[in-house]
């Protein structure tokens, strides 16, 4: 087949656009959903302040169970960078109760499942197991809220742990450290710019002290929310909930404060080479709104532009990039909004062998460039908010899903409003936000730009001069550093 423009296209192309087209019209077609809460959940709040979220699922008798910590590595002291992750980790060595290592131990032996991570912005805390084990996580969880036992013998190895930990996530793997690279030079003056595990060299210097001021600055009931989701409802957690976490008193908790971004000039570009890399890799971070800092009301319309973008087989990136031109093997974009400060919008190529990544980077900036002078048909806008509550949907018939939606969203300034309303904004999205927020963010001034690329070849060795030939004058170092051609 050959295109209007002459190229040539392939059969599946053709194809693809067909069906894409029908899908629109099919979704154009279809009746506006009626409105459906997200998880419809219980919540109430212990004497302690400590907040309390049920969501009913009597599907199974088990129950995810989740304790978020408003606290986060952007939350850390000046040049204490890992201080939150490191916490973390120390949550699982012991109190003066149970013994160091056994806390997971007992979750397994009764069948469950735990673990934890840390964000910027939160720690969260996990357990999963069946429902008539509940209380004795309840018990255990409520312990090492305030009993960890903490001592150089326990914490100077746990060092050594998390520094091989980022050795083998980050510095070892070069996707990884182009990631940390982008995003402190994305974030100028805010901690994310910061990574999450801490740099090496200050995780090197930390101490009992640090840990243990950090502890007890920021895990407390009123610092603390405990979501359950499964076969539980709030009559019956509620007594749990005030016979565990309800006996610990509240303390004073320091407020969150940080410092913002000033406004941003010139492009910024971040290359990271290693022999390893296999794979070339274009990335473009843009700073984007959050829920809870969203002053031009972007946040909706950008989770639409992303599923529009570079959202699957069906995105304009994946049709154009991939499908029509063969520049790319993958390209896609993702946005999520919960985070207490700012959000990042991420887009993501690998281009086909042979593929100039400039020539990569041209189209996709074409295709954004498209959408802000064109704008989107209303048709692909539905078809993007209907991917978008199908997403949803699937969220809601899990147990870990609602409780990781719902603590994550809290722990960063939303509301449960906020969530179950959730589908009814997203609907209210249309074609013209699209491209208003495409044109407010995806500019240069707000992007960093990565490539991560295979080992440059060593340069050829100057020949030298036969002999008798004058040498080279070297050039006056003045001079250079003063030559504006």
């Amino acid at each position: 087949m050959t295109r209007d423009d002459g190229k040539k296209t392939t059969p599946w192309a053709f194809i693809h656009r067909a069906g894409a087209a029908f899908l629109l019209l099919l979704v154009a077609l279809l009746p506006p959903p009626v409105r459906a809460e997200v998880f419809n959940p219980e919540t109430f709040t212990l004497d302690n302040g400590m907040q309390v979220v049920v969501v009913t699922n009597r599907t199974a008798p088990v129950v995810s169970h989740m304790v978020w910590y408003k606290v986060g590595a952007a939350d850390e002291p000046w040049g204490k960078s890992g201080i939150a992750h490191f916490v973390e980790h120390l949550m699982f060595r012991g109190t003066e109760t149970v013994p160091d290592g056994e806390f997971s131990q007992r979750i397994s032996r009764e069948g469950g499942q735990d673990n934890a991570f840390t964000s910027w912005d939160f720690t969260a805390y996990y357990q999963n197991v069946a429902s008539d084990r509940l209380r004795l996580v309840m018990e255990l969880e409520a312990d090492r809220m305030v009993n960890l036992a903490l001592s150089d013998a326990v914490v100077l190895p746990e060092r050594d742990v998390i520094l091989e930990e980022r050795a083998q996530r980050v510095d070892n793997v070069p996707g990884s450290r182009l990631n940390e690279q982008m995003y402190a030079a994305l974030f100028q003056n805010h901690p994310y710019g910061i990574p999450i595990i801490g740099w090496s060299h200050e995780i090197a210097e930390l101490t009992l002290e640090d840990v243990e001021s950090f502890y007890q600055t920021w895990y407390a009931p009123n610092n603390a929310i405990l979501v359950v989701s499964g076969d539980i409802n709030a009559e019956t957690l509620r007594p749990l909930a005030e016979a565990t976490y309800g006996q610990i008193p509240s303390r004073p908790v320091p407020e969150r404060v940080r410092p913002m971004e000033p406004g941003a000039e010139g492009e910024r570009r971040v290359v990271v080479t290693d022999p390893t890399v296999q794979q070339p890799l274009w990335r473009r971070l843009y700073l984007a709104p959050s829920y809870a800092n969203d002053p031009d009301g972007h946040a909706y319309a950008l989770q639409v532009l992303s599923e529009v973008l570079g959202g699957g087989p069906t995105s304009r990136l994946y049709r154009s990039l991939v499908i029509d031109q063969g520049l790319a093997v993958s390209a896609g974009t993702g946005y999520s909004p919960n985070d207490l400060d700012y959000s990042v919008f991420v887009a993501v190529l690998a281009p086909t062998p042979g593929t100039d990544l400039e020539d990569a980077e041209a189209a996709f900036e074409e295709e954004v460039a498209r959408i802000v002078r064109e704008g989107v048909p209303e048709a692909e806008v539905e078809a993007a908010k209907t991917r978008l509550a199908i997403a949803a949907d699937y969220a809601r018939d899990s147990l870990f899903g609602p409780a990781r939606t719902l603590g994550a969203a809290l722990a960063t300034g939303q509301t449960i409003e906020d969530v179950e309303s959730w589908p009814d904004r997203i609907r209210a999205v249309t074609a013209e936000e699209v491209r208003a927020a495409a044109e407010a963010v995806l500019t240069a001034e707000r992007a960093v730009t990565g490539l991560l690329l295979p080992e440059a070849p060593p340069s050829p060795v100057a020949a030298a001069p036969p002999p008798g030939a004058p040498a080279e004058e070297a050039p006056d170092a003045e001079e250079a550093l003063n030559d504006d051609k």
